[in-house]
């Protein structure tokens, strides 16, 4: 049996999230629906899920000192990484000192911080399908890896960011160069560590929620959302989708890929998996231990959206991965660079059928940074996608 404490209270039940930007911020919410006291952690004041937490942090997470003591002052009942650029090896500490429980493990929180790990997990440790990749530390063995067997097309990442961040493909030797400054400028931590990835011919990428959360009998099970289609540009998710059409051979080598890798990740909470499909053939790609940013669609396609199932799995609570209608999401991008904007254009984008919006807060603008979501339901994913976009278009942003 579950017990929740009273927020502010002796025996309130504290969770902590380490990375308060928008989709901890929803995280939160959740959280304090179900009665828990929350505290949001971010490296900057008035972080988006700063402003809706019982009380906001601000300290430097990859430093090991300053994390660890904000961790013991406070005393959560949960520390929920919601970022990859953490200490995480300060969280494996405290946890093996029983301080506190890390969602979903500190070592599946160590392993996904970034790229190698997770790579070498699922690939080497498990003999997953994934494509052919090489881990660099220069731009000569980057260089180098590609000559020798990565080849061209391919794509390169820094072991160690996020939303896409640093990402580019590589079509001949001429991008070689441009392509590692750039991964070098969009690394989350000071690390020339890049991965190379060869183009795998993939006729679309969905994100795979899956669930780990305890069942009637109190043990851990495994659930799946339906799949979600998304459009990325230079590794950024644009605009996505649920339920993405699949051939069922392919979702079920989909869904026993996410069971295997979230099943050695252990814990309890929401995975998003990605996968390139290609027929009926899948190939691992990513795997976050928390919400993805293409799972957003989830706050108008699910009954218990993926915030929701994040929430009532680390409380061990029943969840309910069942798709409510068709839907889609679309990005609301700052277009301006300012330290502070308006949004014009909200009314006119809410009079799109069967649409709603979410802004953020975010303190400062940047043209390409993600502001806000469009979303949408329809009967049918065509419809829900070309609304949401056209909301998206809809809302302005202003510098003042």
């Amino acid at each position: 049996m579950t017990t929740i404490g009273t927020p502010l209270s002796p025996r309130a039940t504290k969770v902590m999230l380490l990375g308060s930007g928008e989709l901890g911020r929803e995280v939160l919410i959740a959280l304090q629906r179900l009665g828990v006291e929350t505290i949001a952690v971010d490296r900057y004041d008035n972080a988006p899920g700063q402003q809706v937490a019982h009380h906001a942090r601000t300290i430097a997470m990859t430093d090991p000192d300053q994390l660890r003591a904000l961790i013991q002052a406070e005393r959560p009942d949960l520390v929920v990484p919601e970022i990859e650029a953490i200490a995480t090896p300060a969280l494996e500490a405290l946890e093996a000192e029983g301080v506190t429980t890390v969602i979903p493990t500190a070592r599946a929180a160590r392993l996904t911080m970034d790229r190698e790990g997770i790579r070498r997990l699922a690939a080497e440790t498990l003999g997953l399908p994934t494509s052919p990749y090489r881990f660099c530390d220069s731009l000569e063995e980057l260089k180098a890896a590609i000559e020798d067997g990565i080849g061209y097309p391919c794509v390169v990442k820094p072991v160690m960011s996020s939303s896409g961040k640093g990402q580019s493909k590589i079509d001949g030797p001429e991008g070689v160069a441009a392509a590692w400054e750039y991964a070098m400028s969009g690394s989350r931590v000071s690390n020339t560590r890049i991965i190379v990835e060869g183009f795998v011919d993939f006729d679309y990428e969905i994100t795979l929620l899956t669930v780990r959360a305890r069942g009637d009998d109190g043990e851990i099970e495994t659930q799946f959302c339906e799949p979600i289609g998304h459009r990325q540009v230079s590794g950024d998710y644009v605009e996505s989708w649920q339920p993405h059409p699949m051939p069922e051979p392919a979702l079920e080598r989909a869904r026993q890929i996410a069971g295997a890798v979230t099943q050695d990740l252990g814990g309890q909470g929401i995975f998003g998996v990605e996968l390139f499909v290609k027929g009926d053939e899948v190939w691992f790609s990513e795997v976050s231990p928390r919400p993805h940013d293409t799972g957003m669609v989830t706050m108008v396609t699910q009954w218990q959206n993926e915030f929701e199932l994040h929430a009532r799995a680390i409380l061990g609570l029943p969840v309910d991965t069942t798709l409510k209608s068709p839907g889609a999401s679309a990005v609301i991008y700052g277009g301006v660079d300012a330290e502070c904007v308006v949004f014009d254009g909200v009314d006119a984008a809410l009079r799109v059928p069967h649409t709603d919006i979410r802004l953020f807060g975010k303190p400062e603008s940047f043209v390409t940074r993600r502001m806000g979501v469009a979303l949408a339901y329809a009967d049918d994913v065509d419809t829900a996608r070309r609304n949401a976009a056209e909301a998206a278009g809809r809302v302005k942003p202003r510098a003042v």
